[in-house]
């Protein structure tokens, strides 16, 4: 690998501030196709309950929302993975899979959010900002690279981080940063993931956490979400 030229973390394109609002309370090997559970009728002349029936009728509703919202089946199935929906920005160029159940929410400075409704530290968030440079590498390191990210737009200026982990991973052919890191604030600390890249003049962010008293129950899945996130060349 060619010796990258260090970069002060000044001149690293940063998202705005507004990226951390997603990040605070207030606001792989096998790939199988996405289970779709018959919704079993009535037996004529049974009437089910009135609960019953609203329940069987937000099931059918659900499942048919998931796949007219994809525009081809066939690749929805061959993304998706148990427990988790896929999201493809076309525009953007990028993709990447969310646990079922979470939200999509609007977030001032992100381009998608999407979050728990009950755990609302467990979320990710994807920002995309215009650059120049045309690697990650033209940056710096993976620390330097993520310390700057972290202590500059993730984390609140009041909140005590901790860089536990950076790396460079190369996946078909394209160079991301994927990191893990702590934020502390008085009454919380969220133990995130995050990815980021360069492509089609963009300086891609995704990131991923949880409360960090729930991190051994969520780590698995958010390693899924930061490892599914790819970035397709546009023409």
């Amino acid at each position: 690998m060619a010796t990258t030229r260090l970069l002060s973390p000044h001149a690293l394109p940063l998202p705005s501030r507004t990226a951390a609002d997603a990040l605070r309370p207030a606001a792989t090997p096998s790939r199988r196709p996405l289970a779709v559970r018959a919704v079993a009728l009535p037996t004529p002349g049974c009437r089910p309950r009135k609960e019953e029936s609203s329940r069987r009728t937000m099931l059918l509703a659900a499942g048919a929302t998931v796949f007219l919202s994809w525009p081809n089946p066939a690749a929805f199935a061959a993304e998706a993975k148990k427990g988790f929906l896929p999201v493809t920005d076309k525009k953007d160029g990028y993709s990447f899979l969310y646990p079922f159940g979470w939200q999509e929410v609007v977030v001032q400075g992100q381009d998608k959010v999407y979050k728990d409704v009950i755990e609302p530290l467990e979320s990710v968030s994807v920002n995309t900002i215009p650059t120049n440079k045309q690697d990650i590498r033209d940056l710096g390191p993976p620390d330097q690279v993520a310390e700057a990210l972290i202590r500059k737009v993730l984390a609140a200026p009041t909140q005590k981080t901790k860089l536990i982990e950076a790396k460079e991973n190369n996946v078909d052919g394209r160079t991301y940063y994927t990191f893990e890191f702590t934020a502390q604030a008085p009454n919380f600390t969220r133990h995130a993931l995050g990815a980021i890249a360069i492509a089609n003049g963009k300086f891609y962010t995704l990131t991923t956490g949880a409360n960090e008293r729930r991190w051994d129950k969520m780590k698995d899945r958010l390693h899924t979400v930061v490892d599914s996130f790819k970035i397709e060349a546009r023409i």
